[in-house]
Order: C-alpha cells, then structure tokens, then sequence
C-alpha cells in the first residue's frame, strides 16, 4: 500500500472486500472497491438478479427539532414537506447562484429527517447548514456511526425475503424502520442503478455481521458483491447524474435537466438565480448522446457540432454493458439541445459522429 492509500480512510467492511479479492481504489477520500469478479458480469447481475454495493462513504445527517422542516425548506431547493413520514425526496442544495453545491436524498421519518450526502460534499454541507443553524433546530453527523449497503437488482425482494423481511410493499422513494437478525435498521426502496432495490442504514459496528448474511442469504438468487466501476455504468445508462461529473457549484437544477427536484412554490437559497436563468431560456443544457461511430466518449472531451464549432462538453460516458454501445452525457449549447441533433465527440483529436438522444437510454 503506498503513502497516498495510508491516508484513506476505510468503512467498516474493508476487511471483507479484501477477502473477496476487490481491486481498490481511492474514492472521495476513502480507499474503495471498483470490482470484484469484473465490471461486466457485475453490472449483468444487477440488471438480471441481485447486487450488494458498499456506499457507506456516503454521510448521514439527521435533523430534528420543532423547526427542522421550515430550516430544510429554506436550505433545500425541494418541497421539504413531501418528505413526510416513510417517503424520501430527491432534491439539491444550491449555493445563492443557484449552482448545484450537494445534490442528496431526504427521508421524512415523524420527529426528524435524515439527509443522505456524498462523502466529498459532507464537510460543506455540514459547515453551511451549522451557520445558519436556529436554536429550535439540531444538526447531528451520524456518518462515522453509520454504514450504508446497497442491494440492488430484481431479485432483491428474495434476498431480502430469505432473512425474513417481507418488503414487496415498500414502493419507490418508500422508507422504514425494521429489525433484521434482532439489529435495528433503517431501508429505503431508494438506489443509484435504476432497478428495484433497497439502501440500508446499518450500525457500523454490525455492518460486516449484515453483510455477511446478506451475501450468504443471496446466493440462490444470484448475488455477486459489486464495486464503484458496476455502480457507474449503472447509473449512466439510466441518465442518473453524478456529482462532481455531470453538475457541480457552477450548474444550476435548470442548466442539469433537474427542475423537476425544485419546489418552485417555495423559498429557498439561490431560488431568484433559477427563476431568472429558467425564462431567460439561454444556457447550456444537459444531454443525453450515443456515438455513431466507434469511439468512447469520456469526461472532458469537447462535443462539437457539424460544422466543428466546440458547442459544449462531455461529463460522463462509457460503452454501455447493457446496450453494446457508447453513450454519454455532456452539456451543450441550447440550440443543440433537439434529440437527434447531429454532433461529434473530440477524442484524441479525431472527431467522431454522435447523436443527441433521449434518457435514459435504458
């Protein structure tokens, strides 16, 4: 292990991915897995029976208090109140410009919200939500207490089923309390692959002990353990965006096809820059593409239109396990934005062809 891995940190179940022969990583700060038996047999298992995902780098934020929910609605750009008991809200937290600082889940639980961050956004979230923190309203960081696994796939119910939690009911953005071998945990029907499936919020200190059965309950059903390389070339081909690729401080939920996350009937930081640039109309805008000929796109290479004018750039892409072809996401021009716009993709100089399509595209 070299001096830059000895400064990773490592979650809870570092010891189990070694003894499955993961190839590690460093992720966000923490020292990961991106696979363990292949991406591609990975990525075929979460599409057609069952995956296991460690994500415990992400953080964990509860918020209580009786003036918990009108401080969410002022420092998140979603309708806080949709996140009522037992249902998550997918929405972001934006800086006065509008610009896209965390993009994160809330569950509503009776007393409190849990807001779940990605593990290179935490630190900022956490200091911007602490100043302006009113007295009736408590911030308490559970990320270091908590691990969080991902089983996802359409096998997931029997999985689930098979360590005697019967969770065929729990629907999309769906959420609760259950006990599984006597530890307290929390599900989400919630995921990052764009199958059925389930995130669960376990002690840290029992996470090995629920991973291990998970992994031994799952066998009949297919279950393979899966690394960061499956759980990007999942996401990309449902259109799902990632930070720090596909949106950051500098692009607004408008200019990242995320409008649908805001509750334009409410107030909330950085809400008159969105108004502002959403009738203005003229900004850059978040597509969907696949290449038409050979060639995989990657983030950073510059998208240009047919007459080589560089009209925008590329944020994520790969060539699709699933579909056998190159897509990618990338932000270009307004005036490019129609699907089946003719583009090209600049790789190594060489310009290849590509066309905008609609996502997901799966």
């Amino acid at each position: 292990m070299d001096q830059a891995t000895v400064s990773l940190r490592q979650t809870p179940l570092h010891e189990a991915h070694k003894a499955l022969g993961a190839k590690m990583v460093p992720f966000a700060g923490y020292e990961m897995p991106v696979q363990y038996t292949g991406l591609r047999a990975e990525h075929a298992a979460v599409r057609e029976a069952v995956g296991l995902f460690d994500v415990s780098h992400m953080g964990e934020l509860w918020i209580s208090g009786e003036g918990a929910t009108e401080f969410l609605q002022h420092q998140l750009a979603g309708d806080v109140e949709k996140a009522y008991p037992g249902k998550a809200l997918y929405t972001c937290f934006l800086n006065e410009e509008g610009g896209i600082v965390e993009d994160l889940l809330v569950y509503g639980l009776e007393d409190r919200y849990l807001l779940v961050v990605n593990a290179s956004n935490r630190a900022e979230v956490v200091a911007k939500m602490s100043a302006e923190l009113p007295d009736n309203v408590t911030l308490d960081d559970a990320s270091d207490r908590t691990a969080l696994l991902a089983l996802q796939g359409p096998n997931s119910d029997a999985v689930m089923q098979a360590v005697g939690l019967n969770l065929t009911g729990l629907e999309y953005y769906h959420h609760k309390a259950v006990s599984l071998c006597g530890i307290p945990i929390h599900v989400g029907a919630t995921g990052y692959t764009g199958e059925r499936g389930f995130e669960l919020y376990v002690p840290s200190e029992k996470a090995g002990m629920i991973w291990a059965i998970l992994m031994e309950a799952g066998r009949p059903s297919g279950l393979l353990p899966c690394g960061l390389g499956a759980r990007d070339t999942l996401r990309l081909e449902k259109g799902f965006c990632l930070h720090g690729n596909d949106m950051d401080a500098n692009r607004t939920p408008v200019e990242a096809g995320l409008t649908w996350t805001v509750g334009w009937k409410t107030e909330f930081r950085g809400k008159s820059a969105l108004v502002k640039q959403k009738a203005d109309g003229n900004h850059q805008r978040l597509i969907g593409f696949k290449m038409t000929e050979r060639g995989i796109p990657r983030k950073g290479y510059p998208i240009v239109s047919e007459s080589g004018q560089q009209v925008g750039v590329v944020t994520s892409g790969t060539q699709s396990p699933t579909l056998g072809e190159a897509i990618g996401l990338g932000y270009v021009d307004s005036d490019c934005t129609e699907l089946g716009t003719s583009l090209a993709i600049l790789i190594r100089d060489k310009s290849i062809a590509a066309s905008v399509v609609k996502v997901p595209f799966l």
